[in-house]
């Protein structure tokens, strides 16, 4: 799964031109966190930088916590989230589930944001969590075929826990239980926990 930030709307289709005022904006949104943080960052602000009227900038983003679910997503979206590597069922869910701490890891201040944001009651924000949790979903599910098999479906309660494991491990990073370094050590060990008897 990919975003379709270019094309489709923070809330609803856009025209040639709308795109491009999406686009500035979650560019502005990008350089802004970036620069002052999320907790001085204001939808006003973006829109200076984007060189729009924060009027235009409320069409599309209702709030910094929906700007910063359209970043996340846009980023962890943004990668080559269909590669698979590993010789082991285990091997190739691992890589999956690092290569999501890592995008994570390059976008620090992207990051502290995004875990507030996500668990907020906005309805943009909602309508992106569950895109967002689509695209590990999608991950974890390519990671968990074995090459040149059949396309059976993966395992629903297995995948299941993956992404419940995942969830729950950014949560943690993202209120500072845990360093994203040690995050990527422990989902491994989750992991193969996991996957052990299953596979």
């Amino acid at each position: 799964m990919s975003s379709q930030l270019t094309s489709e709307s923070p809330r609803r289709r856009l025209n040639a031109r709308q795109s491009e005022t999406v686009e500035r904006l979650l560019t502005a949104g990008q350089e802004e966190l970036r620069d002052v943080g999320h907790e001085a960052l204001t939808i006003r602000t973006v829109a200076l930088r984007a060189g729009v009227s924060p009027a235009t900038a409320y069409t599309y983003l209702a709030s910094k916590h929906h700007l910063f679910a359209e970043l996340f997503l846009r980023h962890i979206a943004s990668d080559d989230g269909a590669k698979v590597a590993g010789d082991t069922v285990a091997e190739r869910v691992q890589y999956a589930a690092r290569g999501v701490v890592d995008r994570i890891v390059a976008e620090p201040e992207l990051a502290a944001a995004v875990t507030p944001a996500l668990l907020g009651s906005d309805p943009d924000v909602a309508r992106l969590r569950l895109r967002i949790g689509a695209e590990f979903v999608s991950r974890f599910e390519a990671a968990l075929h074995e090459p040149g098999t059949s396309d059976e479906p993966a395992d629903a309660a297995v995948l299941e826990v993956l992404v419940l494991t995942l969830s729950g491990a950014l949560l943690q990073g993202g209120m500072g239980v845990m360093g994203y370094d040690e995050m990527a050590d422990r989902l491994e060990s989750a992991v193969a926990v996991i996957l052990r008897g299953n596979v």
